[in-house]
C-alpha cells in the first residue's frame, strides 16, 4: 500500500500510521477526512475493510486501528433521526 493509491487516494491513513505519538482523537479526526473523501462510486465499508487488511496486521494496537475498527462497526448501524423527521412518526 503506497500513499495515494485507490483506498487512501489523499494518503492520509498511510501518513497516520506513520505519526509517532499519534492520539486516538487525532485518528478520529483524519479518519473522518479521510471517509469524507471517498467517492460516491466507493462502499465506504469495504474500503475500510481493506484497509484493516492491510495495516492492522503489522499495527495491531494502533490508535488508527482502533478508529478503523470503530468505523467499520459502527456502519449500517441504525442512527437516532432527531428533528421533524422524529416527530412526524410520532404524531
Amino acid at each position: 500500500m503506497q500513499k495515494g493509491d485507490e483506498l487512501d487516494p489523499k494518503g492520509l491513513i498511510f501518513e497516520a500510521y506513520r505519526i509517532d505519538g499519534i492520539s486516538a482523537p487525532e485518528c478520529r479526526t483524519i479518519f473522518l477526512d479521510w471517509a469524507l473523501s471517498v467517492p460516491g462510486t466507493h462502499v465506504p465499508a469495504d474500503l475500510i475493510a481493506a484497509l484493516l487488511r492491510q495495516y492492522a496486521v503489522d499495527f495491531p494496537d494502533h490508535p488508527m486501528t482502533q478508529t478503523l475498527t470503530e468505523g467499520l462497526e459502527r456502519i449500517g448501524q441504525p442512527r437516532r433521526r432527531g428533528g421533524w423527521r422524529s416527530r412526524a412518526r410520532d404524531a
